[in-house]
């Protein structure tokens, strides 16, 4: 039950602002949504190896979308609060006196700064880097976007010689725009940039140094859940509090309430992203796993260590958009079931290089194993088989770091196919949950939100108030067809 103080018919408006669209969402209290409104964003591949948005578009796209679904809901007087989920690590610089952006922002998948990762490896960087951060040093994440930008573009140069310049990841942006001038981010959107010790409370000053990032651009770091700041009445007609904000695979993993020490989950969207909260204890890898904040509360933070695969839905959407194998993403399902396996055909999806546990930017992505026989009924069951193979050389990364999965709580886009949800199972061997809602990014944002708001006293609270039903899939492959699965998988890793 709602906390108290809490008046019928508060409900939550939730931003959330992803690779491939933003979306808006009204939540009641009880979790049931009450409307939805969605916009493509379009992708800019300028240079190969080089993804961009538009952050003007994300902006407007952002507001329509706010403005139908709070019409929809019937009206701004039933929204007590707002939060905010976004895509992590993609990189916004802005003028602070016009309010403009400077640039195209630089998306997480971009690969641009490949060479300056490797410099900063060969000059020894990178345990320094991984001990304060968590993070090693790879184009992923935001600090060597945010350094190029400043070494490459004249316009956000000249800001930062003005003292204009504001450099943000998306949730900041946003937040700027809601608000008028704001210019914050919340602890576990920062804890992705590089710039920010996991155990400290602000920037740090010799990470924005070796990145060549200036303090005085970035925001201020905030609680993820709270009094962050208030949309102007001019956007949507009424003064409305921001109180949450998290990255999307954090906001997934509140979702799925992951909220206590050892549980999982597992967002398959345009990538593939674990999460295992660590609780209090601030995690480290030996594995090339991440260490994340999880969320901060009243100055205290949740930890957890994560694991990031670069290409999951994406590559659907290659399969359909790129090589008109499928008309839509929902055939793979169909498709997998026509045929009993693959037909010896692996799909080494590195479009985008890979990522964890192997962290290969110049990976190239494979297929292996066709023939005469190889129908697209074939590479449709492989692509959907890659999604498995990928999420165990995680697990198996998990498993040596000391945080050994029990069972896995999927979402996301892709979690819809029960092909794949059931071959996850049959490959890890162990159960595979999934929520009745799986947009979970979304609810982790909304629970976030209310708890901000003052309507829960505590997550647990809200996940009991606002969680759903699940399903379980458990798993039913032979052992014999799943080593021999590992096996041709670890031999087109091996050819890259």
């Amino acid at each position: 039950m709602p906390g108290k103080g809490v008046t019928e018919g508060g409900a939550i408006l939730v931003i959330d602002a992803g690779t491939t669209s933003n979306r808006a969402m009204v939540f009641a209290l009880d979790g049931t949504v009450q409307a939805i409104a969605q916009r493509p964003l379009t992708q800019h591949y300028p240079r190969p190896g080089r993804v961009e948005h538009d952050a003007e578009e994300i902006w407007q796209g952002v507001l329509a979308c706010a403005r139908q679904a709070v019409t929809q809901a019937g009206g701004v007087d039933r929204i007590a609060a707002i939060g905010i989920a976004n895509q992590r690590e993609t990189v916004v610089a802005w003028d602070r006196a016009s309010g403009k952006p400077l640039t195209r922002a630089i998306v997480w998948q971009d690969r641009r700064t490949a060479s300056a990762c490797e410099a900063l490896r060969e000059a020894g960087h990178e345990s320094a880097v991984q001990a304060a951060t968590g993070l090693i040093l790879d184009p992923y994440f935001s600090a060597t976007k945010m350094g190029w930008l400043l070494d490459n573009v004249p316009e956000v140069q000249a800001a930062g010689e003005a003292g204009r310049l504001a450099l943000g990841t998306v949730e900041s942006w946003l937040l700027y725009k809601f608000t008028g001038g704001a210019h914050r981010s919340d602890a576990s959107n920062a804890s992705r940039t590089s710039l920010m010790g996991l155990a400290a409370s602000g920037w740090d000053e010799g990470l924005c140094d070796l990145f060549g990032v200036p303090r005085t651009a970035l925001p201020e770091i905030c609680d993820c859940a709270g009094q962050i700041g208030t949309a102007l009445p001019d956007w949507l007609g009424a003064s409305i509090p921001v109180t949450g904000m998290a990255g999307d695979q954090q906001a997934a993993t509140v979702g799925q309430a992951c909220l206590a020490r050892g549980e999982t989950k597992a967002t398959y969207g345009t990538g593939a992203f674990v999460l295992a909260n660590m609780g209090s204890d601030v995690p480290s890898s030996a594995h090339r796993l991440l260490a994340t904040v999880l969320w901060q509360l009243g100055g205290e933070r949740a930890y957890a260590l994560e694991g990031s695969v670069f290409v999951a839905g994406s590559l659907v959407q290659w399969l359909r958009d790129n090589l008109g194998l499928i008309d839509a993403a929902a055939e793979t399902e169909d498709l997998a079931r026509s045929v009993p396996d693959s037909g010896g055909v692996v799909i080494v999806p590195a479009l985008s290089g890979l990522g964890a546990p192997h962290w290969r930017a110049d990976a190239r992505a494979a297929i292996t194993g066709c023939t005469f026989a190889t129908t697209r009924a074939h590479l449709a069951r492989a692509a959907l088989e890659a999604m498995a193979m990928q999420t165990r050389d995680l697990a198996e990364a998990f498993a040596a770091d000391g945080a050994r999965w029990t069972a896995l709580r999927i979402d996301g886009g892709m979690s819809a196919n029960d092909w794949m949800a059931q071959d996850l199972a049959d490959v890890l061997a162990l159960p595979v949950e999934r929520p009745a809602f799986i947009e979970t990014t979304a609810l982790g944002a909304g629970m976030l939100a209310a708890l901000g708001a003052g309507l829960f006293s505590s997550l647990e609270e809200a996940a009991l108030a606002m969680g759903g039903k699940r399903e379980t899939f458990s798993p039913a492959m032979p052992a014999e067809v799943r080593a021999a699965r590992v096996g041709d998988w670890a031999r087109a890793l091996a050819s890259l």
